[in-house]
């Protein structure tokens, strides 16, 4: 909503002021409705040449006002706008004065290409966006925003530790060593995890983690020594005897010429959340056990939490979603911002492919690309490049109910197939069942965070809204580099 800077004088003497509202969310009909209407339904007009944006001009005398707007016959409230609750639910509110010195409410440059007042002055520069479609028109971002935002979330992270991610009551589950490898398999999927710190006994601390890449690496291998998996290969197999055999895979996958052990990583309960995020994302790790110990030698840690770029989001998401113009970027569409990953346009010869399958490709060929591609799950798609579900690494632990990988090739198993041994309709669903989490490219990156941040979620599918094509992807991992600025 903008106050425009002019008045004007009613019959009755009341000084009227011009406002203009703006709704910058998209839609096919969109209404104003406010106290100043009697509640009745007044339209609002896209923007020219940015058709997701509405805007109408009301005129309203000084004083205390409240609206709505209403979407495509749904009610609707801007939540950038003051608001309150009233008996017709969140409302918004303005407070208009004829006084010069009052600062009058704005809503910040945001929505697909909205431009309108904005002055970029000329010592502003801008950082162009990439051209990630021919149909929309995407604002660009402020150096001076991108800056202002980047530096309120690295002090926010800086001064934050890591003992606030800690939930009031959970469990974590951790594997001795000496495990095999078989039970733990059915136990990541009996509770519906896909890592677990790894304990060794005999050195009294923690070693490493399991993780559903492990696997994948182990289904691979070990169906290359047969027409199907075994159980009884998987019995002979402890924990401790795969992690020595997985440094000669890690050597083939990566390309190297001998494999290298990794150091267990890990972070304390003091450690800063822009710490914890730089462990996770300079490791290439989902998650890192936070440990704690009471002795000078580090021996006999407590295992405290499992530390996720979702749990730091959320505590983000938590201390900046009241005020959200202290970050100025929040409000701009995603597809306004140069973060994740994106179909090429026809004819670009740069930019990372985005890899996806067709329900009928080998489950071989879907946990080739989550290796060779090193992402963490592949969109699945129709002729058409329209979304049907996502294969993500974490859904190999699915195989192991009812032993299923006792019985299936991966060469022969579609991903169709596959997918239907996850979602088995007679299963108890999960905390993570639901797998498949879409946005649109319009879509503010406040919602993008508020989705992100919730369990079990780690990236988001962008399609195009209809059609469901798929458009590109924005991870966990994306979303902290863009804001961190690494």
């Amino acid at each position: 909503m903008y106050r425009l800077g002019m008045d004007y004088t009613h019959e009755s003497g009341i000084v009227l002021i011009p406002t203009r509202f703006v709704w910058p969310y998209g839609g096919r009909a969109v209404y104003i409705s406010g106290s100043f209407t009697g509640w009745t339904q007044w339209p609002m007009t896209p923007v020219e040449g940015c058709p997701t944006v509405f805007q109408t001009i009301c005129s309203l005398p000084p004083g205390y006002h409240q609206y709505k707007f209403v979407v495509d016959g749904e009610w609707r409230h801007d939540d950038r706008q003051p608001s309150v609750s009233s008996n017709l639910g969140t409302v918004n509110t303005i407070l208009l004065t004829t006084e010069s010195a009052m600062l009058t409410p704005q809503m910040p440059p945001a929505g697909p290409g909205f431009s309108m007042d904005i002055d970029n002055g000329p010592n502003q520069r801008v950082v162009p966006l990439p051209d990630v479609t021919s149909r929309e028109s995407f604002p660009v971002i402020s150096e001076s925003d991108l800056e202002i935002s980047r530096h309120r979330i690295a002090v926010f992270m800086s001064t934050h530790m890591a003992y606030e991610l800690l939930p009031e009551s959970g469990k974590v589950v951790a594997f001795d060593v000496d495990l095999p490898v078989k039970q733990a398999f059915h136990i990541l999927h009996e509770q519906d995890v896909s890592t677990a710190p790894l304990w060794d006994f005999s050195k009294s601390q923690f070693v490493g983690v399991l993780s559903a890449l492990d696997f994948i690496l182990i289904m691979r291998e070990l169906g290359t020594h047969g027409s199907n998996l075994t159980e009884e290969e998987l019995e002979t197999h402890t924990i401790s005897a795969w992690k020595e055999a997985k440094l000669y895979l890690n050597s083939q996958v990566n390309g190297s010429g001998s494999g290298v052990s990794r150091q267990l990583v890990q972070a304390g309960p003091d450690d800063s959340l822009k710490d914890v995020a730089l462990k996770i994302l300079q490791n290439g790790v989902a998650t890192i056990p936070i440990l704690h110990s009471l002795s000078v030698d580090a021996s006999n840690p407590h295992l405290l939490h499992l530390a996720s770029l979702s749990g730091i989001l959320k505590c983000i998401f938590r201390f900046f979603k009241h005020s959200p113009a202290s970050l100025p970027i929040l409000q701009l569409p995603i597809g306004a911002i140069p973060v994740g990953t994106w179909v090429p346009k026809i004819g670009e010869p740069d930019g990372r492919p985005l890899a996806m399958l067709r329900p009928s490709a080998s489950l071989s060929a879907a946990l080739n690309l989550l290796l060779q591609a090193q992402v963490s799950s592949v969109p699945i798609v129709d002729d058409n490049d329209s979304l049907l579900d996502v294969y993500a690494r974490s859904d190999i632990t699915t195989l192991a109910k009812d032993k299923i990988y006792t019985h299936i090739n991966l060469e022969e198993t579609t991903i169709h197939q596959a997918l239907q041994y996850r979602d088995d309709p007679f299963s108890a669903p999960g905390p993570n069942s639901q797998r498949c989490h879409m946005c649109l490219r319009t879509d503010p990156l406040i919602k993008v965070l508020e989705r992100l941040s919730q369990p079990g979620v780690r990236r988001l599918i962008i399609v195009e809204a209809g059609s469901k094509r798929v458009q590109g992807i924005v991870s966990l991992s994306d979303v902290f580099r863009f804001l961190l600025g690494i």
